[in-house]
């Protein structure tokens, strides 16, 4: 990470990341080590048990599937805008404006939902140290980092980000090594068979899928840092692939291990006598590993919260910054700052975004976790998965049109992998109450309605702007490098 040589007006700070801190960048929204924590044991007590190491591998080989269409489309395309350049030069410049939109919404949900999540966990871990404090403050002090990293040069960012990741890797991986020395569960428990048909489709493998997918939301923004990035046409391809396979391969491994800690028999019924199912992973630590492990994890844990918080401030600051560059927000979003050349009014919007929300569910004496974070970040992956099926056309149609690349990575496989997310985005949308506990409730219509209403709204904004201006709807999309 460099400083950048070329300082110009206007534009993001070019020649700042390498491959290295791409791929963590991106890897910090995916948070490893919440996931494994907290969504994983969910997972197995409510998805299909032993069957999650095996439902984790299926979902790399579909990310990676529409990777190959992503990356196919990143080599002819350089713009901070990603899911929206790509729809704007596949499908046209009105469908750029709806996944722009979609975008603004999505990640914001998934940004406002981990900061309950993080003032939730937060307050519990650092109350084991003496320090109690309420939720909302910690989540407040998140805001206010998150904020100022943001606002400042992207490759402070990363200098943190890639700490904060490196740190969660190795945590869990001393367990998982712990687990993996010790055989497993009364020394037999690595038999585990990742493949058994039986299993994969024991209890429910579609609350198990959703979860995994929960894991990987983020890997597809690399390209966001496209104008940023040090050799884009080589970074970004492989940054893409790499973050797949190290967030994949990590995964599909520390479950496995999960499950031989306990013993595949015992899993379920383990962490359904659990009060709380997030402990399970820290329980391993204990059992394995011991000493200060378990509390360095539960810092640890609040610091991979802030990491994806970080990231997912940097991609809405950017989607804004792009937005306004082109078009269909207002001017002043597309504009830099002068020293700093970061997307600085989006991230001044976003953080003054979130402090407006922490304040209405603090107010409201609402829980950050069974509120805040599950009513709010589901919106997100609706949304991610909204935009990935639209990206997933979008590629086909360029490539159709313009010809280039194989009939494999421009059209077999993104066509699989958008009615793969196209499937998942319907069943979501149609089961959001079920989901996030809003059944019956006006939220339960009106939350999962913000992504299509997104879309709508940004359809209108580029129409508008094609109207105004023919030329710049033309341009929509179009390469930065």
């Amino acid at each position: 990470m460099t400083e950048n040589s070329s300082l110009g007006t206007n534009q993001l700070r070019r020649n700042s990341l390498g491959l290295i801190a791409v791929t963590f960048m991106v890897i910090s929204a995916a948070a490893p080590l919440t996931g494994v924590a907290g969504a994983v044991p969910i997972a197995f007590l409510i998805g299909n048990g032993t069957g999650v190491p095996a439902t984790f591998l299926a979902m790399t080989l579909i990310m990676l599937a529409f990777s190959a269409g992503y990356v196919a489309m990143s080599r002819h395309v350089t713009n901070a805008g990603a899911f929206y350049a790509y729809a704007a030069r596949g499908l046209g410049g009105n469908w750029g404006g709806a996944t722009a939109f979609m975008a603004l919404v999505a990640y914001n949900a998934m940004q406002f939902g981990l900061i309950g999540l993080l003032g939730g966990i937060a307050s519990g871990v650092f109350a084991g140290f003496g320090i109690v404090l309420d939720w909302w403050v910690w989540s407040l002090i998140a805001i206010a980092l998150v904020g100022l990293l943001g606002y400042r040069q992207v490759d402070l960012s990363a200098k943190v980000l890639v700490v904060l990741v490196a740190l969660e890797y190795i945590i869990v991986l001393i367990v998982d090594f712990a687990i993996l020395g010790a055989g497993g569960a009364e020394g037999s428990g690595l038999s585990v068979n990742l493949f058994d048909p039986t299993a994969i489709f024991s209890g429910s493998l579609t609350a198990a899928v959703l979860f995994c997918l929960g894991s990987f939301i983020g890997f597809e923004a690399t390209t966001i840092y496209a104008e940023e990035a040090r050799d884009p046409e080589k970074t970004i391809p492989r940054a893409t692939y790499l973050s797949v396979l190290m967030i994949g391969v990590f995964f599909v491994f520390t479950t496995w291990l999960m499950i031989a800690g306990v013993g595949a028999d015992k899993l379920q019924p383990t962490i359904g006598g659990l009060a709380d199912p997030t402990s399970f992973f820290f329980d391993l630590a204990g059992q394995y590993v011991g000493g200060p492990v378990p509390a360095i994890m539960g810092l640890l844990l609040v610091s991979s919260l802030f990491a994806a918080l970080s990231a997912f401030h940097n991609y809405i600051a950017r989607y804004s910054y792009v937005a306004g560059r082109e078009g269909i927000l207002p001017a002043a979003f597309g504009q830099t700052h002068d020293r700093h050349q970061s997307p600085h009014i989006g991230s001044v919007v976003q953080t003054l975004g979130a402090l407006v929300v922490l304040a209405i569910f603090a107010g409201l004496g609402l829980d950050p976790v069974l509120h805040m974070f599950t009513w709010i970040s589901q919106v997100g992956t609706l949304g991610v998965l909204g935009m990935m099926t639209i990206t997933s056309l979008a590629v086909t149609v360029f490539f159709q049109r313009n010809g280039g690349g194989s009939p494999l990575t421009t059209l077999v496989l993104p066509v699989v992998s958008g009615l793969i997310m196209a499937a998942l985005f319907v069943f979501i949308f149609l089961n959001f109450g079920d989901l996030t506990g809003t059944t019956g409730g006006i939220l339960g219509l009106l939350l999962p309605l913000s992504i299509p209403v997104a879309g709508l709204i940004g359809w209108l904004s580029a129409a508008r702007l094609k109207a105004r201006d023919p030329a710049a709807h033309a341009r929509m999309g179009a390469n930065r490098a």
